[in-house]
């Protein structure tokens, strides 16, 4: 984002793949965005804790970052309008290894749910030191959870974590099969989430290059005009007005047997 302004003022498209924070794209209208923002993500994750999950009284973690306070807000303010009552609200710094003073104070609130606004890394150590205090309650990860990483780091401490993704290899949909089966092929493994955001994000360039041309103008014009994109988290998409794509799509996971797998309300 502090970049934004200098890409925008020399008429360079920058197009962020993983920027979630809802004011990236609102330097100009040379800065775009394929993936979704906080103001879906968290919502969504609010959704599914208090509606879905049914836990009323939540403990939330967050990062003491701007994206981390940016996502808490939006989190707390869907979350209460739910009818949620938010009995602990702590901030960490992403340099912290020692999280069992919170993850006390969090366990003496007596909470239904802990929520982690957190990445893969802190939220799986976030996971086991909360066994070490006594904190039994279910627990609840934005998606920057969802990485294979927060399984390595986590171990049995991650199991009946809750998270959401935009992007699950084992959803039966024809695009998602179709990369699944070209990534393994060329990896040996798995695509996760950051993958698909990849790939979707130079396909659109492609897409618009080829139909529009490859100069900047041209290709910032292209990126407005252009609709039914082919991708694979959303199948056929179109940018609106906040210069994302449309209608993002979100899908519930649970840690299973050391494994994410998809979760039914």
């Amino acid at each position: 984002m502090a970049a934004s302004p200098i890409y925008q003022r020399a008429g360079l498209v920058q197009l962020g793949i993983t920027n979630s924070h809802p004011d990236f794209t609102g330097t100009g209208d040379y800065i775009w965005s394929n993936t979704s923002n906080q103001r879906d993500d968290a919502p969504y994750l609010a959704r599914l804790t208090v509606q879905d999950l049914q836990k009323k009284k939540l403990a939330v973690l967050y990062q003491n970052t701007d994206w981390g306070k940016t996502t808490v807000d939006l989190f707390i303010g869907k979350a209460e309008e739910l009818g949620a009552e938010i009995v602990v609200k702590e901030a960490y710094l992403t340099s912290e290894k020692d999280f069992r003073p919170i993850l006390t104070k969090a366990r003496d609130a007596n909470p239904d749910a802990l929520v982690l606004i957190s990445y893969y890394n802190d939220g799986a150590l976030i996971a086991q030191q909360r066994q070490s205090v006594g904190l039994d309650a279910t627990v609840v990860g934005i998606g920057s959870v969802y990485s294979p990483q927060f399984i390595r780091l986590g171990g049995e401490a991650v199991e009946g974590v809750y998270t959401a993704t935009r992007f699950y290899p084992g959803e039966p949909r024809e695009e998602v099969q179709r990369f699944v089966e070209a990534y393994r092929e060329k990896y040996g493994e798995d695509p996760d989430s950051f993958s698909a955001v990849a790939y979707d994000g130079i396909k659109i360039l492609a897409q618009v290059i080829e139909q529009y041309g490859a100069g900047r103008k041209e290709i910032r014009d292209g990126l407005e005009a252009v609709k039914d994109l082919e991708t694979v988290l959303y199948g056929k998409a179109s940018f609106g007005p906040d210069r994302r794509l449309q209608n993002p799509r979100f899908l519930p996971l649970v840690v299973r047997d050391g494994k994410f797998t998809l979760w039914q309300p």
